[in-house]
């Protein structure tokens, strides 16, 4: 169910890591998603699980209960718990965003509040950015966060927010103020408890099958102590861009496992399936749609490991990671729309489990970046052209 391929070597410790995190996924398998994803619930055992084998906080620091390797260990989390149906959307959003900021910006006391949690899957900390009317553009925000005496106060909506119901924290981008040289909007970082007065949480019903809630957040002047503060006043907007590559590679981490997966389930199903005498994989029309997803979904994953290997070493990611997602989700969406036409029928049933995994494929070509922002990304900043948003 996880083909793997033989166009990628790595070494015996990334190996294992696969090996046994795809171990403790297989336990729950692609009904498990299905059914928890079709219900609207968290994945809580397979996470909690993850989480007391270590693999959950993987890239967060030693001293605070991870385990202190890099985005390579955590994008193999991610892709094995995806390749074997489970895929884990809370890992991009917990441990690659707000862990990654919280490790590089947040106090010691910070630190010590909340990665042990995160290390080991007991807490979560979901990210607050989006809101309905900037769109993907930040410097649009309009949450505001004013100083009040020694603490802040935080008014206005975030929307979209992912998991808020299993957090007990939230990462909230706010506008401090504004450049006096270019105008633009100064961001703020906070971390904010999901129990804090003020705050006020409205499900957001969405029609894709996947077990994380959305919700639509109004901070309604919600007062937070100096001790919210990640890093400096008036330094969001650079801490920020530090939390998009991780974002990017786990995203396209995720992708890639679902690609995995869906070319798997559509290879065993062509090879078992047999209509007028012979297996429907031995005609072209069958096998070569699942021949140039597989090629699509390797060189995704290429991809993928390369970008992660730039960003761990300190070098420029930020091409790589953008790169990186764009092909594993539109690998990601093919594969899965391929190996649903190989079921006929069946690709619709609840018992193949894979309208679910469409639904996260697809949620992939949009978010956390849309493809077309992507592509700006690289008109702009690769091929040197006009900016043209």
């Amino acid at each position: 169910m996880s083909t793997d391929s033989t166009m990628f070597t790595e070494s015996d410790t990334h190996r294992a890591i696969r090996d046994a995190v795809g171990s403790i996924t297989e336990q729950y398998g692609r009904s498990y998603f299905a059914e928890h994803a079709s219900a609207q619930t968290p994945t809580a055992e397979l996470w909690e699980e993850l989480g007391t084998a270590g693999f959950i906080g993987i890239n967060l620091p030693e001293e605070y209960g991870g385990g202190s390797a890099g985005m390579t260990e955590l994008a193999i989390v991610c892709e094995e718990t995806a390749a074997r149906g489970c895929p884990l959307m809370l890992l991009l959003v917990s441990s690659a965003i707000s862990g990654e900021l919280l490790a590089k910006y947040g106090s010691e006391t910070q630190k010590r509040r909340w990665l042990p949690g995160m290390a080991d899957g007991s807490s979560k900390v979901v990210f607050a950015i989006t809101e309905p009317d900037a769109g993907s553009n930040t410097h649009a925000v309009s949450t505001t966060a004013v100083r009040d005496g020694d603490g802040f106060v935080l008014c206005g909506t975030k929307y979209f927010i992912s998991g808020v119901d299993e957090a007990d924290a939230l990462v909230v981008v706010a506008r401090s103020g504004s450049d006096a040289s270019t105008g633009r909007a100064s961001m703020s970082l906070f971390v904010v408890p999901t129990d804090s007065p003020g705050l006020v949480k409205h499900d957001l019903p969405v029609a894709a099958q996947i077990p994380e809630k959305q919700f639509t957040l109004f901070f309604e002047d919600v007062r937070l102590g100096p001790e919210a503060l990640i890093g400096e006043w008036n330094e969001g907007f650079r801490q920020v861009f530090d939390g998009l590559n991780p974002e990017r590679i786990t995203g396209a981490a995720i992708a890639v496992g679902i690609g995995r997966h869906a070319v798997a389930t559509g290879a065993e199903y062509a090879r078992g399936r047999a209509v007028w005498g012979t297996p429907i994989g031995a005609h072209q029309g069958i096998a070569h749609p699942l021949a140039k997803a597989k090629i699509e979904v390797d060189l995704a994953r290429l991809a993928t490991y390369h970008a992660a290997r730039l960003h761990e070493t300190g070098r420029d990611a930020a091409e790589a990671s953008n790169i990186a997602k764009y092909a594993a989700a539109e690998a990601a969406v093919n594969a899965v729309d391929t190996a649903i036409q190989t079921h006929g029928g069946n690709g619709l049933s609840v018992e193949y489990s894979l309208i679910p995994q469409w639904a996260n494929a697809r949620l992939l070509r949009t978010a956390p970046v849309s493809r077309e922002m992507i592509l700006n990304y690289v008109a702009q900043h690769s091929l040197g052209l006009p900016r043209s948003y």
